[in-house]
């Protein structure tokens, strides 16, 4: 589905590149536009290595920060007691309702790309 939605996207792309160049001629300008793209200053290297530490910095401080307000991280002890002593439906009811949700929120953000993808 993926392939699909990517394809398309390329041949729409490919379809309004096409439609720029056969729909205006080139006006001659005497190489103006040559000499001001020399003139640019050079595109500058992103920092997107310096951006995911900064992130993966402060999400491992808020981590931290979560688990020693928390106790130590009690409350996930506490919470794993509780599942152990459910009975074997309820275990089986919960796993559904889960994946259920899992699915519908699944189906929503395909629907969501769908429209997006619309002309």
């Amino acid at each position: 589905m993926e392939n699909l939605n990517n394809m398309n996207e390329m041949q729409r792309e490919d379809w309004l590149d096409r439609q720029l160049r056969e729909a205006a001629p080139y006006i001659d300008d005497e190489e103006f536009t040559a000499r001001v793209l020399q003139q640019l200053p050079p595109p500058r290297q992103r920092q997107d290595s310096v951006r995911a530490i900064i992130l993966l910095g402060i999400s491992l401080l808020a981590s931290a920060l979560a688990y020693v307000l928390s106790d130590g991280g009690r409350f996930l002890v506490v919470a794993m007691a509780r599942l152990a002593a459910l009975s074997t439906f309820w275990l089986l009811a919960l796993a559904f309702g889960a994946g259920l949700l899992l699915m519908v929120g699944g189906v929503v953000a395909a629907l969501s790309r769908t429209n997006e993808a619309r002309p």
